[in-house]
């Protein structure tokens, strides 16, 4: 019997995030600031980050958040907001308040611990924590189909209770510049990230585009659930169609218009972003990384990564190592 491969699965397991919190804030109303994520705020968890992904957990209180022309969300104690694109956006107690901005509030902390915000009328408090969750990947097909706006709510799903208790122990120590380690930090940003997007999943509809739309559909999401689930395999468009149980023309014509591109540019795309994570993150030689991602020879593969990258791996990879190290002082 066949093993059923579910593409959300597939992906999700493939996503390489990083992440952090980077600021403990206390408002009280009326109060209204804009902000968004900085490359500084990723200092010590990121080298380089090409993606980030903005997040705010209210621990108590509420607030609205909103992006340029996008509705107004509330947002509630217990629910956590990401910000796939890291859209500079407004926090508020109410709406109609002009902003201020959140960085000229930040108070750096002395020994170590986490920065704060302290800001406000005086009236109903507010307390979050803001964090961030990152990739020094440039492409990811999940995260670019996403909204401008997720809203999770941690008091629902089997993660609550640890995802709740990690996030208030996490903010705790950071706050007293306890925490040494990046990597529960990691961890809790991965099962944010895992759970908002089962909870998303579940609400989407016919409207819902891009790739996640994609992995929606029955017969498209079979032929992604393949690709990630066996990159090395030497696919072709009539194998993917196969697997999807569909004609070539008509497996190429749906797959472009749910996913953006034809099968094979997809195929490309995935298999040089996994070679370009394994030539950073390991000391495999270029032909071994070539075998592993699908291509039948290294220089099949080098050619194919000079083709849309602009150099060849081994200088690419050498370029990582160089940009990798700490400046001179």
């Amino acid at each position: 019997m066949a093993t059923v491969i579910d593409p959300l699965s597939e992906v999700l397991r493939s996503v390489r995030l990083t992440g952090g919190i980077f600021l403990d804030a206390q408002f009280t109303t009326p109060w209204c600031v804009r902000t968004n994520i900085l490359a500084e705020d990723c200092a010590g968890f990121l080298v380089k980050p090409a993606l980030l992904i903005a997040y705010h957990f209210v621990i108590a209180g509420g607030l609205l958040l909103s992006v340029d022309e996008e509705p107004t969300i509330e947002v509630r104690a217990g629910e956590i907001v990401l910000l796939p694109r890291n859209d500079v956006h407004t926090l508020a107690s109410t709406s109609g308040l002009a902003p201020t901005s959140a960085r000229s509030l930040i108070q750096p902390s002395a020994d170590g611990g986490l920065a704060r915000v302290l800001y406000g009328g005086g009236g109903e408090a507010t307390h979050i924590v803001c964090g961030f969750l990152g990739s020094e990947e440039t492409y990811n097909p999940l995260i670019a189909a996403l909204p401008r706006v997720l809203k999770l709510d941690i008091t629902e799903g089997v993660s609550r209770d640890w995802v709740e208790a990690s996030v208030r122990y996490a903010a705790s120590e950071l706050t007293t510049g306890k925490l040494a380690s990046s990597g529960l930090m990691s961890r809790l940003s991965e099962t944010l990230f895992v759970e908002a997007m089962r909870q998303y999943s579940v609400t989407l509809t016919g409207q819902a585009g891009g790739w996640l739309k994609g992995v929606a559909d029955p017969q498209i999401g079979r032929a992604l659930a393949a690709i990630h689930h066996n990159i090395r395999s030497p696919w072709s468009t009539d194998s993917l169609a196969r697997e999807a149980s569909m004609s070539r023309s008509a497996f190429v014509d749906r797959f472009t218009a749910l996913i953006g591109m034809p099968p094979i540019r997809y195929l490309t795309n995935w298999r040089l972003q996994t070679a370009k994570r394994r030539l950073r993150e390991t000391r495999k030689t270029i032909a071994q990384i070539a075998e592993e991602v699908g291509y039948g020879s290294d220089e099949a593969f080098s050619r194919a990564f000079k083709r849309e990258l602009g150099s060849t791996p081994s200088k690419w990879r050498d370029q990582q190592s160089v940009d990798e190290r700490p400046a001179k002082r």
